[in-house]
């Protein structure tokens, strides 16, 4: 197994970022061919997806419906004030898996991987672990 990781910056509380260009940089320029790519987001108040990439209404309307789903609220308990970060990141995953063929990364048509960002603006790391074929 061979691993990397991704350092990212984000510019707003809550937010999609799309990765999929870092992450495709990332496999090639380590010369990645065949295998498995596991991105791991080790943060509790962040997470990672596939989703449409196409559409930037898409990623907006994710953001939205997860801010009205789990809004900020004073009533949580946690002293941070971040309880809705924690919930949000973990509704969405830490980790997604990506087939590697032939050196790139095999995603839908209209599939691009995302960086979920729930309590921000911060400076976050994203681990990478390919394992060849």
């Amino acid at each position: 197994m061979e691993t990397a990781e991704l350092t990212l910056k984000t510019s707003m509380r809550t937010e999609l970022v799309p990765i999929t260009a870092q992450v495709r940089s990332l496999v090639q320029r380590n010369g990645w061919q065949d295998g498995v790519l596991t991105l791991y987001v080790p943060h509790t108040t962040a997470g990672i997806t596939i989703n449409e990439n196409a559409d930037p209404d898409v990623v907006r309307d994710m953001v939205g419906f997860m801010d009205q789903m789990v809004p900020r609220l004073t009533t949580f308990r946690h002293a941070e004030g971040n309880s809705d970060a924690h919930i949000k990141a973990s509704l969405l995953g830490s980790s997604v898996q990506v087939i590697v063929r032939d050196g790139n990364l095999w995603l839908g048509t209209w599939q691009g991987v995302y960086f979920g960002e729930f309590d921000g603006p911060r400076h976050r790391t994203l681990s990478l672990a390919f394992s060849a074929a």
